[in-house]
């Protein structure tokens, strides 16, 4: 018997073993990158948004966000526009979860009312950036199947995972995403989104990462998100300023009906 077939043989049983360890790896770095960003209580910044189209024109707003940190379930957040005066005011509340969707209120202060964003439009844009609110909710690591594709190494040197997440969700705009994790900081340093045509639809990366002490822990958080739609050539990037964690909250400052008189 040639020497190839009885490889083949040999190691066609096995295969199916191979592909559960890597899912396996996958679950279990998921779940330790979460613990390792767990613990932060509460968290303050402003942000900047910048919108660009396919020709660079390019609009400016400035934000302001908190998120709190809650225990047995997602995290809650908001943020607030402040410029420009078209979009000065507008809020979204977002309370993710590990299993079940996510709840998500607009706040348009227009018309003096609050929007709920429902689960079939989660994939829709938000503010008109490549971001969606699908997006902007917490990745919890429930709501994904994880797989560890390879080990690698980026261009500053820094050990990296590879990993694919699948959303369990049926609902959601991705048919999967390609996670590149920096080891050092428990953060995705890329992100490839694929459509539901498991085409490449958008490319984020991540940079500035700076570190953060909450007590005896050591934190990561990127200040810098750079999206990339690559079938329209549009782009939006986040910066983070004046970012603070280990902030307490009030549970009250996170429900719905706050949006109404919100003081950042």
């Amino acid at each position: 018997m040639k020497l190839h077939i009885i490889l083949f043989l040999i190691l066609a049983p096995l295969s199916p073993l191979f592909s559960q360890g890597a899912e396996e790896k996958g679950l279990e770095i998921a779940i330790a990158n979460e613990k390792a960003n767990d613990g932060f209580v509460g968290e303050s910044s402003e942000m900047e948004m910048v919108l660009e189209d396919a020709h660079g024109t390019k609009i400016k707003r400035k934000m302001k966000g908190k998120i709190m940190e809650t225990t047995g379930d997602g995290d809650k957040s908001i943020s607030q526009f402040l410029l420009p005066a078209d979009v000065k005011g507008t809020m979204m509340l977002t309370w993710t979860h590990k299993k079940k969707d996510d709840d998500q209120w607009l706040f348009l202060p227009s018309i003096k009312r609050t929007k709920r964003i429902s689960s079939s439009n989660k994939s829709a844009s938000f503010m008109g950036s490549e971001f969606s609110y699908e997006d902007l909710g917490s990745q919890e690591v429930e709501k994904y199947t994880h797989k560890l594709l390879k080990e690698e190494k980026n261009k500053e040197g820094l050990d990296l995972w590879v990993m694919e997440r699948v959303p369990r969700n049926k609902k959601s705009g991705y048919k999967k995403l390609k996670v590149w994790i920096i080891k050092k900081y428990s953060n995705p340093e890329k992100i490839e989104y694929y459509d539901r045509k498991n085409e490449l639809l958008k490319v984020a990366t991540f940079s500035s990462f700076k570190e953060f002490k909450i007590g005896s822990r050591t934190l990561y958080r990127a200040s810098k998100i750079h999206m990339v739609n690559v079938q329209t050539g549009k782009k939006s990037t986040i910066r983070w300023s004046n970012r603070s964690l280990g902030v307490k909250f009030e549970e009250e400052d996170f429900e719905k009906d706050s949006l109404l008189d919100q003081d950042f």
